[in-house]
């Protein structure tokens, strides 16, 4: 019997609602299975196990953290995700379920079936918890007064397991990613700024006031910029100030002194004008490994596209990671990007890792 902490999961301790049994209750399950909503103190180990399993299976090797695992079950995850586990009759996690509410008309949705299952099993599982995803996002849908709402999910690029119960479930392969890292090394702490850049670009931090909070004004202009500059981008949805902020805030690897404003300053105008921000954050290293620094947010004004911001708040993260004796920057790319963002990544001496894909279902409310 497989444990947690010491403490065996209880399936009647914390019972499905139901909505869970709506979807997943005329499903056959095979002898002794149980579906539970998880819960960090008692799941979060065996869901971590089972997603290492998963990516191990699809891209050979596992990169997802515990903490990640424990934010998103957590008390705070909670109030935005919904999730569904299924334990077999060893009490082991072998099908996990996620939608996340990410914004408006959009839900990030994730089902994670354990490799080590038969085939035949498999599929049904996966069958099941699909069609469970399908009514949640419907319903984060109808909590919001959407008629539609996207499902957003994906794959790794030579997952074709995935890619088939993906395809079986409704969705269709909409946009495909470079996962992007770049080696960093100590004499980088002393990098300055590449000659051709522009000197009325000035990088500064978020500013901090007295209490070590990040100023209001400044976080304002993060969103702010963030949501100009990509809403010529690949599957834009608007989000509002306090949910940006609480989801960032929710991840583990969330730091504030990781916030960059990049300025244009020149004579011409009365103040410094905001170009473009990133926002990074910790991304940790393998056992004894040094951590890494990962880029979630990089976006410039369309204004100021062109004049060297976004190499500007490169160079800046690169020396930053390198001070902190970090070992790499990391970050995600459309492959397909207008903006060129590629062969600005490629030339700054960003790698492809490996590839993702996303996979998205326009789903009516009240289908």
């Amino acid at each position: 019997m497989r444990q947690n902490g010491g403490v065996k999961p209880q399936a009647d301790s914390r019972p499905v609602t139901s909505l869970e049994y709506q979807e997943i209750g005329s499903a056959t399950l095979p002898p002794g299975w149980v579906l539970v909503t998880p819960r960090a103190v008692v799941d979060a180990a065996d869901l971590h196990a089972l997603l290492q399993r998963h990516e191990v299976a699809a891209r050979g090797r596992s990169s997802t953290t515990r903490d990640v695992v424990d934010a998103d079950v957590s008390a705070t995850g909670l109030k935005t995700h919904r999730h569904l586990l299924l334990r077999d009759e060893a009490a082991k996690a072998r099908g996990w379920a996620t939608v996340h509410d990410r914004a408006a008309g959009r839900a990030l949705v994730s089902v994670v079936v354990d490799p080590e299952l038969e085939a035949g099993t498999a599929d049904k599982i996966a069958e099941a918890l699909f069609a469970w995803t399908a009514h949640a996002s419907a319903d984060l849908a109808l909590d919001r007064g959407l008629d539609v709402t996207q499902m957003d999910s994906g794959a790794f690029e030579d997952d074709a397991r995935q890619k088939r119960w993906l395809a079986g479930a409704g969705f269709t392969h909409t946009a495909t990613w470079l996962q992007m890292s770049r080696p960093v090394t100590p004499a980088e702490a002393d990098l300055e700024a590449p000659p051709e850049l522009d000197p009325a670009v000035v990088v500064r931090r978020v500013r901090r006031a007295g209490h070590g909070m990040p100023e209001q004004e400044d976080l304002v202009t993060v969103h702010d910029v963030l949501e100009e500059a990509f809403t010529d981008h690949f599957n834009y949805h608007y989000e509002t100030f306090d949910e940006f902020c609480s989801r960032l805030r929710e991840d583990p690897g969330h730091r504030w002194d990781h916030w960059w404003i990049a300025e244009l300053v020149d004579d011409s105008a009365d103040a410094p004008r905001p170009a473009g921000v990133l926002v990074a954050t910790v991304s940790p290293g393998d056992g004894d490994a040094p951590d890494g620094s990962y880029v979630a947010y990089l976006g410039v004004l369309r204004s100021a596209r062109g004049t060297g911001v976004a190499r500007s708040l490169l160079n800046t993260v690169i020396v930053d990671a390198a001070e902190r004796g970090r070992d790499r920057v990391g970050l995600e790319v459309d492959a397909d990007s207008p903006t060129g963002a590629v062969d600005l990544y490629a030339s700054t001496g960003f790698r492809t890792s490996y590839i993702t894909q996303s996979w998205h279902r326009d789903l009516p409310v009240d289908a």
